[in-house]
C-alpha cells in the first residue's frame, strides 16, 4: 500500500467541533484591536503629559480640572441628540444647535419679556424643541425631503425666528435661585456635569442592551432589511427627531439656567464642535462605530486639547483650527474603519 495513503486511513478525520472552531487570534492581530479602541485615549493622556511639562503652573489646577469637565454639558446634551438620528442612518441633522438655541431662547424671553413663571417658560421651551423634532421628522420621514435641506432650511429658519425673539440682544435676568438647577456643586463639580453622565448612560444602555437599541443599529445599518425583518422602520427614523428635540431642549434649560439667560448668535459656533465630537467619537471604544461613551470622551478630549493650547499663550483662534483638523480626521478615521468592517 502507498505509504502517503496508509498515513490518510491512519489519521482520524477532523471532527465536526473542530471544522467549526474559528481559527485563533494572533497576538498581533488582539494588539491591534486594542490600540484602535483605545488610542484616541492613550493620546489623551500623552496630550495632558506634554501640558503639565509645559505649563505645570497653570494645567495641573483645580481651576484646569473644573474648566475642562464643568463647562461642556450643552455639548453632552447636543452630541447625544445629534447621535439620534445618525444611529438610524440620517446623515446629517444640520439643525441640532438652532433648535437648541430657539429653545434656549424662548425660556428667558417668557420669563423676562413677558413675566412669566420659570417652570410654566421651560415646559414650553422644551415643548417648542419636541416640536420642531416632530416637524423635521415628518418633512424626512414622512414627505421624503433630504435630511440635509430639511434640517439646514429649519436651522435658518430657527435662527432667525430665535433673533426676532431676542430683538438681537442677550435676553438676561432670570431668578438666581433658578441657577442651582445647573451650578449646585457636587464633588467640585456643577451637578450639571453628573446630568450629562445619565444621559450619555442611558443612552449608551439602551443601545447596547434593550431590543430598541438593537433595533436602531438594525434601521441605520440597512432599512430595507430590517423592514422585512418586521421592524417599524419609519416609526424609529421619526422617533428619533423627537428624541433629538426632546434633548435638545432639556440641554438648554439646563444651558441657560447656568448662564442666567440667553444669547442666540452663539448656537452657530456649536454646530463644529458638536460634529467634531460625534465623530471622533467613532475611533474611541466601538471603532468605526457612533456610539455614547466614545463621543463623551471625545467631548473632553477636544476641550483639554484647545484649553492646553490657550494657556500656552495661542490665541482663540485655535478653537476653529482644532475642531476643523479633529473632524476631518476623525471622519477619514470614520470611513477607513467602516469600510474595513464591511
Amino acid at each position: 500500500m502507498d505509504v502517503t495513503r496508509q498515513k490518510d486511513l491512519e489519521t482520524p478525520p477532523p471532527s465536526p467541533q473542530a471544522a467549526h472552531d474559528p481559527e485563533p487570534v494572533s497576538a498581533a492581530a488582539r494588539a491591534g484591536h486594542v490600540a484602535s479602541r483605545y488610542a484616541v485615549i492613550g493620546v489623551w493622556a500623552a496630550m495632558i503629559a506634554v501640558y503639565a511639562v509645559a505649563e505645570p503652573g497653570l494645567f495641573l489646577t483645580e481651576g484646569t480640572f473644573q474648566t475642562v469637565f464643568g463647562s461642556q454639558q450643552s455639548l453632552v446634551f447636543l452630541t447625544m441628540a445629534l447621535l439620534c438620528t445618525i444611529c438610524v442612518g440620517e446623515f446629517v441633522d444640520l439643525s441640532v444647535p438652532a433648535t437648541f438655541g430657539f429653545s434656549a431662547t424662548i425660556l428667558p424671553v417668557l420669563v423676562v419679556d413677558h413675566g412669566w413663571g420659570v417652570w410654566p417658560a421651560t415646559a414650553v421651551a422644551v415643548l417648542g424643541a419636541i416640536a420642531v423634532g416632530v416637524v423635521n421628522g415628518l418633512l424626512v420621514v414622512v414627505v421624503g425631503v433630504n435630511t440635509i435641506v430639511a434640517t439646514l432650511g429649519m436651522s435658518t429658519f430657527l435662527g432667525g425666528i430665535s433673533l426676532w425673539m431676542s430683538h438681537l440682544n442677550t435676553v438676561s435676568g432670570l431668578p438666581t435661585g433658578f441657577g442651582r438647577f445647573a451650578l449646585h456643586p457636587v464633588a467640585g463639580l456643577p451637578v450639571s456635569f453628573f446630568y450629562g453622565v445619565a444621559l450619555v448612560a442611558g443612552f449608551a444602555y439602551v443601545l447596547a442592551f434593550t431590543p430598541l437599541g438593537r433595533h436602531i443599529r438594525f434601521v441605520g445599518a440597512n432599512r430595507e432589511v430590517s423592514r422585512l425583518s418586521g421592524i417599524h422602520v419609519n416609526r424609529i427614523r421619526l422617533g428619533s427627531f423627537v428624541a433629538s428635540g426632546a434633548m435638545c431642549g432639556v440641554g438648554a434649560i439646563i444651558a441657560v439656567a447656568a448662564l442666567g439667560g440667553y444669547n442666540p448668535t452663539t448656537s452657530d459656533t456649536l454646530l463644529l464642535p458638536t460634529f467634531a465630537s460625534v465623530f471622533l467619537g467613532t475611533a474611541i471604544l466601538q471603532p468605526g462605530r457612533f456610539n455614547p461613551i466614545g463621543t463623551f470622551v471625545g467631548i473632553y478630549f477636544l476641550e483639554t486639547g484647545i484649553l492646553g493650547l490657550q494657556l500656552l499663550g495661542l490665541e482663540a483662534w485655535v478653537s476653529s483650527v482644532f475642531y476643523g483638523g479633529v473632524l476631518i480626521a476623525a471622519v477619514t478615521i470614520a470611513t477607513v474603519l467602516r469600510r474595513r468592517s464591511t
